[in-house]
């Protein structure tokens, strides 16, 4: 692999952990608080499935730098992380987060779907295990939007809200990041757009059965992963706290 290609693969992998880990973070809040014990379970087990996304994809990440997980999770700051800041946004109700979880799902549905057929074989298996449980991910938001969609009238309120809010945020899943042309063209991601198109024929339609007005078009509410919001530090300090009293060469 050459030099270039192999530097945008790395960076490929770290987006896509970063995201599974920051949600799967956001998701397990909802441990011990969810509306029914039957959500709570569900929810915490999205949660950790999430988490196991993000080690595959470091793992992954590992053979191509030789990073260790580890310290990539746990010694970097927020301003080297890459997740998009749709996963970043504290969990709010739960409309909130099953809006979020929906629109995110649904997307990495669409991508891994693609991701499946990749030119490089490691992420290609990767993504074809992982879709498999993406189905469960799809199925259970799907529910719940619709559920919560044609519900009671401060349901559909809540979860219009939510998705009004969220709309631009789940768009910058769908930006390029850099130097991810040469992944393209070396067929190892799909083209972004087409991914976009593939999730918005899916979403779309399936709001609207759901009672759910489809939000206006308008720009990602940003263009690069290195912007982040506020959120983002507050949740790494607490996620870090214990492995920073320690130490990065600490064994566990």
């Amino acid at each position: 692999m050459r030099p270039d290609v192999e530097r945008a693969v790395a960076a490929q992998l770290l987006a896509m952990a970063d995201d599974e880990l920051i949600l799967g973070h956001r998701d397990s809040e909802w441990t011990g608080h969810a509306p029914i014990l039957e959500e709570d379970i569900a929810l915490s087990n999205i949660a950790q499935d999430e988490l196991g996304h993000a080690i595959l994809w470091h793992n992954l990440r590992k053979e191509v730098t030789g990073d260790e997980p580890d310290v990539v999770v746990f010694w970097r700051d927020a301003q080297a992380y890459r997740s998009v800041q749709l996963v970043e946004l504290p969990k709010g109700d739960y409309a909130f987060t099953i809006v979020r979880q929906y629109l995110f799902d649904a997307a990495e549905m669409a991508r891994l779907t693609r991701l499946a057929g990749s030119g490089y074989r490691p992420i290609a298996e990767a993504a074809a295990k992982i879709r498999t449980e993406e189905i469960y991910h799809v199925r259970h938001t799907s529910a719940w939007m619709k559920r919560l969609g044609l519900g009671t009238e401060e349901s559909h309120r809540r979860t219009q809200t939510a998705l009004d809010e969220l709309w631009t945020f789940a768009l910058q899943l769908f930006v390029p990041l850099p130097d991810e042309t040469l992944l393209v063209a070396a067929g190892v991601v799909p083209n972004a757009d087409e991914v976009q198109a593939a999730w918005e024929e899916t979403v779309a339609p399936f709001l609207r059965h759901a009672g759910l007005i489809v939000p206006r078009t308008r720009p990602p509410i940003a263009l690069s992963r290195e912007q982040h919001t506020q959120h983002l530090a507050a949740l790494l300090a607490e996620m870090q706290e214990v492995a920073r009293l320690e130490g990065p060469e600490v064994k566990w």
